[in-house]
């Protein structure tokens, strides 16, 4: 029961990176400005040379973005939503190969800790996750819960069906196998910093909801921040953590507690 409400809670942070890539995949919308040009307020020209990708337009910037993001071997995701469950946040390292650690939560259900090492997975579900999901239950049963989960890592098989489905925000591969770099409207604005990296600030609006994306100015062209206002899951992803190793460990032994060996109870 704990495991499939951590899977509700991964798949809404998945479907959340696929929207922040659909910037730089088929075109949301249109902008008045020129998407080609590069030209700043009036002034700017003699600066042209020493601003990060001269003579790149918008959709270039958004196209160099998506596939050196796309190359890399791993990352770390930091999300904060508003969904229908209410506000999400999450925070992720993520590798193609499949590990990965972090923690996800959703409105006041609770956190769940996540850690993925080869084919095994361990979820860590804190007191307020656990009573949320045993809601309802008896007295007894709910204490009986709290007793045996609490502060203790539940261990399952990476490859089991229903792990499959909780795991799915591991699987950097298949989050980022729909990114195309094509066609977008985005428009570059500006440039400034996320975090202590220079980045170009680019935007782009489709009705009422308006997607802002910060690309790295130095260095590889990682996608290093997006925003959505508008529309039904607004929020922010931050990314960072390019190609460096996951800090996927396994739980100390006695901090593990094996479903299987309980008859899957």
């Amino acid at each position: 029961m704990q495991a499939n409400a951590s899977a509700r809670h991964r798949r809404t942070a998945a479907t959340a990176l696929a929207v922040a890539f659909a910037f730089g995949g088929a075109a949301c919308g249109s902008l008045d400005a020129d998407p080609q040009s590069t030209k700043g307020p009036a002034g700017a020209t003699a600066e042209k040379s020493a601003e990060a990708f001269p003579g790149l337009s918008g959709p270039e910037i958004v196209n160099r973005a998506v596939t050196a993001t796309k190359a890399a071997t791993s990352l770390t995701l930091d999300v904060t939503l508003k969904t229908a469950d209410g506000p999400l946040k999450g925070y992720m390292a993520i590798s193609k190969k499949g590990d990965c650690a972090g923690t996800l939560s959703v409105g006041s259900d609770g956190t769940a800790e996540l850690i993925k090492t080869g084919g095994t997975a361990y979820l860590r579900f804190d007191e307020a996750l656990l009573t949320s999901q045993n809601k309802g239950a008896p007295a007894e049963e709910q204490k009986a819960v709290l007793d045996m989960m609490k502060g203790r890592w539940v261990k399952t098989d990476a490859s089991d069906a229903e792990a499959r489905d909780s795991l799915e925000l591991c699987d950097l591969n298949a989050l980022l196998a729909d990114v195309e770099a094509n066609d977008t409207a985005a428009r570059r604005v500006g440039e400034t910093t996320v975090g202590d990296r220079k980045a170009v600030k680019l935007t782009e609006s489709d009705g009422k909801e308006t997607y802002t994306m910060y690309v790295a100015a130095e260095g590889e062209p990682y996608l290093l921040k997006f925003e959505q206002v508008g529309g039904e899951e607004p929020g922010t992803m931050t990314f960072s953590g390019f190609d460096r190793p996951v800090p996927a460990k396994k739980p100390a032994a006695k901090d593990i507690l094996d479903l299987d060996k309980l008859g899957g109870q």
